[in-house]
């Protein structure tokens, strides 16, 4: 009988113990990302390593201008929200697909805008300070691992920095130069994303130009 109840007390102090442990830690799968963008949009955004590029509200489709903010909220294995968050500690990668592009990230350059609220939400809205491009989905990855409640969100990158080196520049104007007016329409040069690599794209090439990562 005390063997059974000391079993007992063993087990529940386990069980207490291991909820502690997830209490305050983000839970990969409870955890979510989403897109402002709506259902059937592809977003771009348009990253200069300086972060003087579009904000995501700025981003655009096809159609025109379309609001990309994302939207994390992070909760722990019970389902809790985890508040106050470190922002450095949540940031955005490309999704790696061969043949997807080239997209690079300054240090620190894809982070939180800030830590998490009492809600345990925060957002990405202000410009990334990144270059290069991409055409797979963005991953959310907390504390070094991406979610696993979704597949990656649906929001491409560009740059005038296209060969993401980190730095807008002399290098990058030859890649333009062959992408332009070319039947393919090369998305990496298509900087203002209409569908075409064309005159419109130059003043955001130009203004590019030393852009460098800090």
């Amino acid at each position: 009988m005390v063997l059974r109840k000391l079993t007992g007390v063993f087990s529940i102090a386990l069980v207490l113990a291991a909820a502690s442990a997830m209490a305050g830690v983000p839970d990969l799968q409870l955890s979510t990302a989403t897109t402002a963008a709506a259902p059937g949009v592809t977003p771009v955004l348009y990253n200069l390593p300086n972060g003087l590029g579009a904000t995501f509200a700025q981003a655009r489709s096809t159609g025109g201008v379309v609001d990309a903010t994302i939207t994390l909220t992070v909760l722990d294995g019970g389902g809790v929200p985890v508040a106050n968050f470190s922002a450095a500690d949540m940031w955005l990668e490309k999704e790696v697909v061969a043949g997807t592009g080239n997209f690079v990230a300054c240090a620190g350059g894809t982070t939180a805008d800030l830590n998490t609220n009492a809600s345990g939400v925060t957002t990405w809205a202000a410009p990334l300070r990144a270059g290069g491009w991409s055409t797979s989905r963005t991953i959310v990855v907390i504390n070094g691992a991406a979610l696993t409640s979704n597949a990656g969100l649906v929001l491409r990158h560009n740059s005038a920095d296209i060969n993401g080196d980190g730095v807008a520049n002399l290098s990058d104007i030859p890649l333009f130069a062959a992408d332009f007016q070319n039947v393919s329409e090369p998305f990496r040069s298509d900087l203002q994303f209409d569908g075409d690599v064309n005159l419109s794209d130059i003043p955001r090439l130009a203004s590019g130009v030393g852009a460098a990562c800090p």
